[in-house]
C-alpha cells in the first residue's frame, strides 16, 4: 500500500510537471509572437526618432482635466487614502509592521561572486497565506554607507536580470535586496488549495487568493513591507526602492502605502489608466477595487509626499513593451503642482531615449545617482 501511494504521488508530480510545461510553452510562444510584432512597430518608429503610433496620447485623453480624478487636497486626504488601502489589503489584521522574515540563511551563489564590494549574501524567506512564499537575496557590502535599497525585477523572473543594477548600488556601499514578482521564479508554487474554488494553479489564478477580509493584492505588497521592517529594525538611515516593469509597479504601490520608503524609482511600470490604449498589463495593474480607492495619479502623490521623499519615474521613449512616448506630459506637472500645494515631497519623470528596450539603462542609472548626489 505504501509503495502504491508513492507511485501515484510520483505520477501525479509528472502529470503536474507536464501540464505546467505545456502551459508555460504556449504562454512563451504567444509572448514571443506579440513581442516580435511590437518590436517591428517600435523599431520602425525609433529609426525616424519618432514614437510608435500606439504610444500617442489617446484622443479621448487629449483635453481631459486630470485634476477631476484626483481627490487629494490635504495631508488628511493622504492619510485617509493610505488607511483605506491598508484596510482593503489586510483587513482587521492591519498593516503588518511587526512581521519579520521567517528565515535568513547565508548562502554562496556563484552567479554573484564577482560583484564589487560584496561581503556576503543571505537568502531571506517570507511565508504568507495559502503556502505561498517570497524569496529575496540580501547583498551585504564590505564597506557600507548604511543605506538600504530594494531592487524588484518584476515579471522578468530572476532578479539576476538586474545584476548590473544590484552591483552598481552595492559598489557604492548600499545594502541591496533583490526580489522577484510573486508567483514567479523562486516564488513559484504550482498548486494551492482554496476554500471556495478547490485546487488552483496559481500562475493564472492570483485573483482568487482571497480570504473574507483580505485582498489578493496583498501578496504583491506584503513581502516588500516585511523587507522594509527588516531594514528599519537594523537601523538603516535611508530605505529606497527601484524596480523595472512589474517591479516598477510594485515600487509605485509600496512607496504609496509605506512612507518609510524615502526615494523610489519605478521604471516602465505604469501610466494612468486613461492614457493607456494597448498597454493595460496584468490583473494587478487595473484591479478596480484597489484603484478605485487610489488611482495612479493619487498613488504617485502618495509615493512622493513627505519630508525628504522623492519619486523619479523612469519611462523609455521607445519602449518595446509598454508605457512609451510622451503620454507622461499629461500628468507630470499636475502631480508636481499638487505636491507644491501640499508642501512636501518631489515627483519627476525621466524620459530615456537612449535605447529601444524594456529596461533600466546605464544612462538612467547615471541620472539616478546624479539625483542622489544633489
Amino acid at each position: 500500500m505504501i509503495r502504491m501511494v508513492k507511485t501515484l504521488t510520483y505520477y501525479d508530480e509528472i502529470a503536474d510537471s507536464i501540464a505546467k510545461a505545456q502551459a508555460d510553452s504556449i504562454a512563451f510562444y504567444i509572448t514571443q509572437i506579440a513581442k516580435a510584432q511590437t518590436d517591428s512597430i517600435t523599431k520602425s518608429a525609433a529609426l525616424n526618432n519618432s514614437i510608435a503610433p500606439r504610444d500617442s496620447i489617446p484622443y479621448a485623453a487629449r483635453n481631459f482635466d486630470i485634476e477631476k480624478i484626483i481627490q487629494i487636497n490635504s495631508k488628511e486626504d493622504i492619510h485617509q487614502k493610505r488607511c483605506d488601502l491598508i484596510q482593503l489589503l489586510w483587513g482587521k489584521d492591519g498593516f503588518p509592521h511587526l512581521k519579520q522574515p521567517d528565515k535568513i540563511e547565508e548562502i554562496n551563489d556563484l552567479k554573484y561572486k564577482y560583484l564589487k564590494n560584496l561581503k556576503k549574501i543571505q537568502k531571506i524567506t517570507i511565508n504568507m497565506d495559502f503556502g505561498l512564499h517570497s524569496i529575496a537575496y540580501l547583498f551585504i557590502p564590505k564597506k557600507s554607507i548604511n543605506k538600504f535599497i530594494i531592487y524588484h525585477q518584476g515579471h522578468g523572473g530572476d532578479f539576476l536580470g538586474g545584476k548590473n543594477i544590484i552591483g552598481t548600488f552595492l559598489a557604492r556601499g548600499y545594502t541591496v535586496v533583490g526580489m522577484s514578482m510573486q508567483l514567479l521564479f523562486y516564488n513559484r508554487r504550482q498548486i494551492i488549495t482554496t476554500e471556495r474554488f478547490g485546487p488552483l494553479y496559481t500562475w493564472r489564478h492570483e485573483n482568487f487568493l482571497r480570504t473574507k477580509d483580505k485582498h489578493p493584492m496583498r501578496f504583491f505588497i506584503t513581502p516588500v513591507v516585511v523587507i522594509v521592517n527588516f531594514a528599519e529594525k537594523n537601523k538603516f538611515e535611508q530605505i529606497d526602492m527601484i524596480g523595472i516593469s512589474g517591479g516598477g509597479l510594485e515600487t509605485i504601490l509600496c512607496a504609496a502605502i509605506d512612507d518609510r520608503i524615502s526615494f523610489s524609482y519605478p521604471a516602465a511600470g505604469s501610466l494612468p489608466l486613461y492614457l493607456r490604449s494597448y498597454d493595460w498589463g496584468d490583473w494587478e495593474q487595473y484591479h478596480a477595487e484597489f484603484y478605485y480607492i487610489a488611482n495612479y495619479p493619487e498613488l504617485y502623490i502618495l509615493g512622493s509626499y513627505g519630508e525628504g521623499r522623492k519619486q523619479l519615474q523612469i519611462l523609455n521613449k521607445f519602449d518595446n513593451c509598454c508605457f512609451g512616448g510622451y503620454r507622461y506630459k499629461m500628468y507630470e506637472n499636475v502631480i508636481q503642482n499638487k505636491l507644491k500645494t501640499l508642501g512636501k515631497g518631489h515627483f519627476e519623470v525621466l524620459l530615456d531615449d537612449t535605447h529601444r528596450e524594456h529596461k533600466i539603462s546605464s544612462w538612467a542609472l547615471t541620472k539616478i545617482f546624479q539625483k542622489l548626489d544633489e
